[in-house]
């Protein structure tokens, strides 16, 4: 039976606005995501159109790969890394993002960190942009709303692919792209929030703007990809999709249609853009019915026919079900957007239902979609993590959520899916994106840092962090 190829890329996930700190140091200008607040899952963060005094703004500090990085990465070494996926900061090198000039402190910040990683022989799995851009061009354009922001991507682009071009051979454009097809990726990924201070929950939501601003992180991607491809032929270029599977809650043929046009939307949508080439039959009536009207250039096209990805990212944590009339069933929470309580399902304690056979089935589905290889760059358990009376983390709930996706994976692979590598969700410590806090831990290495912004930011293994050592040395034979 097939499993995990040889050079399986086995390592760990991050984003500099949720990890890396230095917020204002050396040159780096705020990104949107330094302008949100803490907040946790019963009450959510907020973004300010401005700072506010006596305020914690979480992502500012983090937990400090700016002061940390060879640390953490020689921690990430003894754990086996083969892989470890990060994100720069766009506001590190282009601090508003429109600057003809890049700034070369953030250059050559990120210099030290792909030579510490080359050092450990471990691969570099570059985001470009995940969940931020710089403030400036939000104040300035409402963010992806203009076209404006395309050339100043791309001009990011050009410096960051010519400066690392012998550094980094796996590049991601976008994080969890559609988001966008979502009311709370205005905050996260589009920026379109000019002038607001509010909380994601409550954003005045406008369908026309956030497909517009979609469109053009579309086409700034395929563009981006399209650089690559005639300039660097050694990198790889892939895209990122929060993918958020979908079961019928009955089969009634309403709820299978349901989930069908969920998947459609929520899931298939943003890559059959960047996978295909076009955008799919179904966005059509989906447009109509909810007039929207996506203002293309002549090239547009053309122009995402060629910028088409090399392979295939997601993240994955959970499923949910779906109902035509959901009024009277029970609801829960999830990544992004909730659903349906699935009674054969377990939940963690931020009510994310776990279904590793839920991966399994989703790879399947993708590869079958799509046929280029895909890899696993998040996935993982938000706890809360407490130390034991011998002041380790025993966190086998969490080695207990990672060996069943793992496991699944393996399925998947006999199956006969093309899977490169797997990245774990926040392998160390960070900050939750979706509510801003430090409770919901997610990492193999504990950082002392708390809701409150205290703490020594001193690290410590978790239970976990041998256990991934032991199936990385196995490529994922030894599960126990």
């Amino acid at each position: 039976m097939k499993t995990f190829r040889s050079d399986f890329l086995w390592g760990g996930a991050t984003a500099a606005n949720q990890y890396e700190g230095g917020w204002d140091e050396d040159g780096k200008g705020p990104s949107v995501a330094d302008m949100c607040t803490n907040g946790s899952h019963t009450s959510p963060k907020r973004i300010t159109a401005s700072f506010e005094e006596g305020v914690l703004y979480p992502s500012r500090e983090a937990t400090d790969f700016y002061h940390h990085y060879e640390e953490d990465i020689r921690l990430f070494a003894e754990m086996g890394f083969k892989c470890f996926r990060l994100s720069i900061a766009w506001t590190r090198i282009f601090p508003t993002g429109m600057e003809e000039e890049p700034n070369e402190a953030g250059l050559a910040f990120y210099d030290k960190v792909f030579d510490q990683c080359k050092k450990y022989k471990i691969e570099p799995l570059v985001t470009i942009s995940h969940y931020e851009m710089p403030y400036a061009l939000v104040e300035k354009y409402n963010g992806w709303e203009s076209r404006e922001c395309i050339d100043c991507f791309l001009n990011y682009c050009k410096v960051i692919f010519d400066r690392y071009q012998n550094k980094v051979t796996y590049w991601l454009t976008f994080n969890e792209i559609n988001t966008g097809t979502m009311p709370m990726g205005s905050v996260l990924s589009l920026g379109t929030v000019k002038g607001y201070t509010g909380t994601m929950i409550g954003f005045p939501d406008k369908p026309q703007v956030r497909f517009q601003a979609l469109h053009h992180q579309f086409v700034a991607s395929a563009k981006a990809v399209k650089l690559a491809h005639e300039q660097y032929p050694q990198f790889l270029m892939g895209n990122m999709i929060a993918f958020i599977t979908s079961y019928p809650f009955t089969c009634n043929p309403d709820d299978m249609l349901e989930a069908q046009k969920k998947m459609q939307m929520n899931n298939w949508f943003c890559s059959d853009v960047q996978v295909r080439g076009a955008y799919p039959f179904y966005a059509e009536r989906y447009f109509e019915e909810n007039h929207i009207h996506i203002s293309m250039e002549p090239e547009d096209e053309q122009i995402l026919k060629e910028g088409t990805v090399d392979f295939y990212t997601f993240s994955y944590y959970m499923s949910n079900c779906v109902a035509k009339a959901p009024d009277e069933k029970d609801k829960i929470g999830g990544n992004l957007i909730g659903g349906l309580k699935n009674p054969y399902l377990k939940a963690s304690d931020w009510g994310w239902q776990i279904d590793p056979k839920g991966l399994r089935y989703t790879l399947n589905e993708i590869y079958d979609r799509y046929r280029i290889p895909m890899m696993v760059v998040e996935n993982g358990l938000g706890a809360y993590d407490k130390e034991g009376e011998d002041g380790i983390v025993h966190d086998t709930y969490r080695i207990d959520y990672l060996r069943e996706h793992i496991k699944q994976m393996k399925e998947a692979v006999a199956d006969g899916v093309d899977l490169m590598g797997y990245t774990p969700w926040g392998c160390i410590d960070l900050v939750s994106a979706s509510t801003g806090e430090m409770a919901k831990r997610y990492g193999f290495i504990f950082v002392d840092k708390y809701d409150d912004g205290t703490g020594t930011l001193a690290r410590k293994k978790k239970e976990s962090f041998g256990w991934y050592q032991k199936v990385i040395a196995s490529n994922g034979e030894d599960l126990e």
